[in-house]
């Protein structure tokens, strides 16, 4: 945007001249309207159509006022610019005008005199009564959300009566502005349009095989965005389901298998993650974000083989140490009687057993175990013999 060099360049020339910036300006304008409320000149010509009512635009503004180097309001500071919808976003029905007559990649200057503006009134503190004030516009692109916003504002009988053509014009509309979002890092905004075309294509009455394979014609490039845009928003278990779908309508598809590759490579499942990389290499050998992603899931995948064989060694060691201590000085419980293990030369069979203070000879255990239930046996035949008597 360049307002502050041309008011500044204006205002250099008024010790010359008697008239205002906005004055001197006007001479190089055209009339758009034949009233003299809006007068543009075009600064750098664009291409292709002029803007379409209702359509949604992605522009660069600056508004000026007379005699001011600094815009009253400005996009041009902003790295994305937000996309405005005509009719709702961009009220000022002079520069809502101007729009109409541009084309995408232009860059004009618009001269709103106050019907066009902000009216006899202003709008204060910033824009004062009776106000002409100066637009300047670059257009980036635009889309037209008129046909997308006509087409779902229709019943589900309306939509389905309306020509397969002119569904996937909508649908193409929507991915763009998907993709639009998806560019800006604006990753929910962007996963918002591309399932609401999905949504529109699956509720579609078809006809005819035709019209079945024009539907997973137009949902394949929707699923393969939805599973990428799950990915940035690290969800790589919905970007794996959104791949699948991918998959099962092109199984052969590249980008579906490179997807699935990702987000099982984010899951930790190495082997399912190679088998995907490795059908897409085979398609496409020389492609560098499959080999690079393929070499990373290589090496994770060792890693994870080492860490897990790590990990076991370590388990066995524990596990080794703890049997060792145990034979070294357990315990062994039979009965209600505890059985203390006294290293000897060979464990538990070498060693020796004690029962409080008394001292069993070296023995099994299942032995002493025994001896302790011969014990129970007897005291209880005692017991039985003093119960007769």
């Amino acid at each position: 945007m360049s307002g502050n060099g041309l008011i500044s360049s204006i205002g250099r020339r008024l010790t010359t001249s008697t008239l205002s910036p906005f004055e001197q300006l006007s001479r190089r304008m055209y009339d758009i309207l034949g009233d003299g409320g809006i007068l543009k000149e075009v600064v750098q010509p664009g291409e292709g159509p002029p803007v379409p009512q209702n359509a949604s635009v992605l522009m660069y503004y600056s508004g000026f006022l007379e005699y001011s180097n600094h815009p009253f309001e400005s996009t041009a500071h902003l790295k994305y610019p937000p996309m405005m919808k005509l009719g709702r976003d961009v009220t000022l029905a002079g520069l809502e005008l101007g729009l109409l007559t541009m084309k995408k990649g232009e860059f004009s200057r618009f001269l709103l005199h106050p019907q066009y503006a902000y009216g006899e009134m202003g709008c204060p503190p910033f824009i004062p009564a009776a106000a002409t004030v100066l637009y300047e516009v670059h257009i980036l692109d635009y889309l037209d959300s008129g046909q997308v916003d006509e087409f779902i504002a229709m019943s589900s009988e309306e939509q389905n009566s309306v020509p397969l053509s002119t569904l996937v014009e909508v649908i193409n509309t929507l991915r763009s502005f998907g993709n639009r979002c998806f560019n800006q890092s604006r990753y929910d905004h962007a996963k918002d349009r591309y399932k609401q075309a999905t949504t529109l294509l699956r509720n579609r009455d078809l006809r005819n095989e035709l019209d079945r394979e024009n539907i997973k014609v137009a949902l394949l490039p929707l699923y393969l965005n939805l599973s990428l845009t799950e990915l940035r928003l690290e969800n790589p278990q919905k970007a794996l389901r959104y791949g699948k779908k991918a998959l099962e309508i092109d199984s052969a598809n590249t980008k579906a298998l490179f997807r699935c590759g990702q987000a099982y490579h984010e899951l930790g499942e190495y082997e399912s993650a190679q088998d995907c990389l490795i059908t897409a290499q085979s398609k496409k050998p020389f492609d560098t974000d499959i080999n690079n992603l393929l070499k990373k899931v290589a090496l994770a995948y060792k890693d994870s083989l080492d860490k897990e064989k790590d990990m076991y060694s370590k388990m066995f060691k524990e596990l080794k140490r703890s049997v060792q201590m145990h034979l070294g000085c357990g315990l062994l419980l039979a009965g209600n009687r505890q059985y203390s293990l006294t290293p000897g030369g060979g464990g538990v069979i070498s060693g020796k057993l004690t029962c409080g203070q008394r001292v069993i000879q070296p023995q099994s255990c299942s032995s002493a175990a025994g001896e302790h239930a011969r014990e129970n046996h007897k005291k209880g035949r005692t017991q039985r013999s003093l119960v007769s008597a």
